[in-house]
């Protein structure tokens, strides 16, 4: 009996979920942070750049760090760095590739240091105060960076991790 009653909920839950109008699911999908446009309207085929493209090193973003100074990579802080991205990071960034998030690689041809540990520091703020936050945001499925609650150090030992790749 109780079977037949799980059976039932699985069944109503997929129809649940495969039922509804366009109008509805379009505003979940608002309410969620995800804007899913038509693939074939004019704007979606004339869109700009992307956001992981975008190169801005002018914008160091907003939290904490106003200023870095890089100099030699440093050993030492690239090693902590690499640990705390495969604890932490990983599951969201690749080194070399578009994930949940963006990759790694590269990332300092593309923003500001700063901008990069604000970003580590300070994810749900620049998301909703930086332009580029907010695209890269948008761009990603409203995928919405987990605020890893790092320490300044230890989002330094990320961004020489970045900067050895």
């Amino acid at each position: 009996m109780r079977s037949k009653l799980n059976y039932l909920l699985i069944i109503l839950l997929l129809l649940n979920l495969g039922c509804g109008s366009e109008e509805k699911q379009a505003k979940e999908s608002i309410q969620f942070g995800r804007k899913d446009a038509p693939s074939n309207t004019e704007e979606s085929k004339t869109s700009s750049k992307l956001a992981s493209e975008t190169i801005d090193l002018s914008n160091n973003g907003i939290g904490p760090i106003t200023t870095i100074t890089l100099d030699k990579i440093d050993d030492a802080l690239v090693k902590e760095g690499e640990v705390i991205h495969e604890t932490m990071c990983a599951a969201c960034h690749r080194t070399d590739k578009k994930f949940i998030g963006p990759p790694f690689k590269d990332i300092l041809k593309r923003r500001t240091p700063e901008w990069v540990m604000n970003m580590t520091l300070n994810p749900v703020e620049m998301v909703k105060k930086d332009p580029l936050a907010k695209a890269l945001f948008e761009e990603y499925d409203g995928s919405l960076m987990a605020n890893q609650n790092l320490s300044e150090d230890q989002a330094r030992a990320v961004l020489e991790y970045m900067r050895s790749l």
